[in-house]
C-alpha cells in the first residue's frame, strides 16, 4: 500500500489516494485504488445531541469516508494507464460531491442512520460500550 496523492478540498477536508495494486499472475495485475478522508465529528451536525453521542461512542471523535475502485486482470503494460483512468474518473465524478460544504454533516448523519438501521453490525461495540 502506497500513498500516491493527497487532495485538499475547498471544505477543508483532505482525500488520501492509496495504491493497493498487486500482481495476479506473471503478466497481469489487479489495479486497486483506495480513497480515504477523515472527518472530525461535530455536535452541530446532529439535531439531537444523543445522536452525536452515539456516533462518537461507536466511531470515536473522527469518522471516515472510504471508497475503492478496482480493475482486475489488467495487463502489466497497461496497469499505470488503468490506474490513471480510475483516478481521473474519481476526481471527475466524486470529488465535486466530497467538496460540498455539507458533506461532513451528511456523512455524520449517514453513520448515525447506519447504526440505527443495522444495529447487528455494531452489537459487539454496543456490548463493550454499555449502550
Amino acid at each position: 500500500m502506497e500513498l500516491v496523492e493527497v487532495i485538499p478540498l475547498p471544505n477543508d477536508l483532505t482525500v488520501e489516494v492509496w495504491d493497493q495494486s498487486r500482481p495476479i499472475a506473471s503478466d497481469t495485475s489487479k489495479v486497486d485504488i483506495f480513497f480515504r478522508m477523515k472527518v472530525d465529528l461535530d455536535p452541530s451536525y446532529f439535531i439531537n445531541p444523543e445522536h452525536y453521542q452515539l456516533v462518537k461512542k461507536v466511531f470515536g471523535p473522527q469518522i471516515f469516508f472510504e471508497y475503492r475502485m478496482e480493475r482486475a486482470f489488467v495487463n502489466n503494460r497497461e496497469k499505470d494507464a488503468a490506474f490513471q483512468e480510475l483516478l481521473a474518473a474519481f476526481k471527475k465524478n466524486t470529488l465535486p460531491y466530497l467538496s460540498k460544504p455539507a458533506f461532513p454533516r451528511n456523512l455524520a448523519i449517514s453513520k448515525h442512520r447506519d447504526i440505527e438501521k443495522n444495529p447487528y453490525k455494531y452489537r459487539l461495540l454496543f456490548q463493550n460500550l454499555s449502550i
